[in-house]
């Protein structure tokens, strides 16, 4: 799961929903569209469809690789444990991926614990929300990879 969540984050991900994904009505985030130029302004509806549109690409990203990885290695997945790991993984990327400035969950969990000026450090070669993202979603994959062994048996 590790490497398929850095896969679908940097590679899977399509340029609109890492731009706009963390569009919201009080923050609108203007589009340009790398081929035609065009610019399109996009508000909270479409910040939701973005981040949505991510985690589902994310997620199935993530079958895909724990699938082919489970079967290359003779494991037997429980269905119920997979479809739950993977709902952990879904439910808190979007979580974290919906980066409405200054009320996104990632930027108030750092603020709380003392994070905050890191998460917004953007310099020296460090992007610290980017860095606080990942950690996040390792903790959960975790979790979710543990979810996913329940039941789990050898082919």
């Amino acid at each position: 799961m590790r490497h398929a969540q850095k896969a679908a984050t940097i590679w899977v991900q399509n340029d609109f929903c890492a731009r706009v994904k963390g569009a919201s009505d009080d923050h609108p985030v203007t589009y340009e569209d790398p081929v035609t130029e065009k610019k399109t302004v996009h508000g909270t509806a479409d910040g939701r469809k973005a981040c949505l549109h991510h985690c589902l690409a994310y997620t199935a990203t993530q079958a895909i690789v724990a699938g082919a990885g489970a079967r290359a290695l003779g494991i037997r997945v429980h269905p119920a444990a997979a479809a739950a790991a993977l709902a952990i993984s879904f439910g808190t990327h979007y979580a974290a991926d919906r980066r409405v400035p200054g009320k996104g969950l990632l930027e108030r969990i750092a603020t709380k614990t003392g994070k905050g000026g890191f998460y917004k450090l953007a310099d020296f070669g460090i992007n610290g929300a980017f860095h606080l993202d990942g950690a996040w979603h390792h903790g959960w994959e975790t979790a979710a990879a543990l979810v996913a062994t329940i039941g789990a048996k050898t082919r």
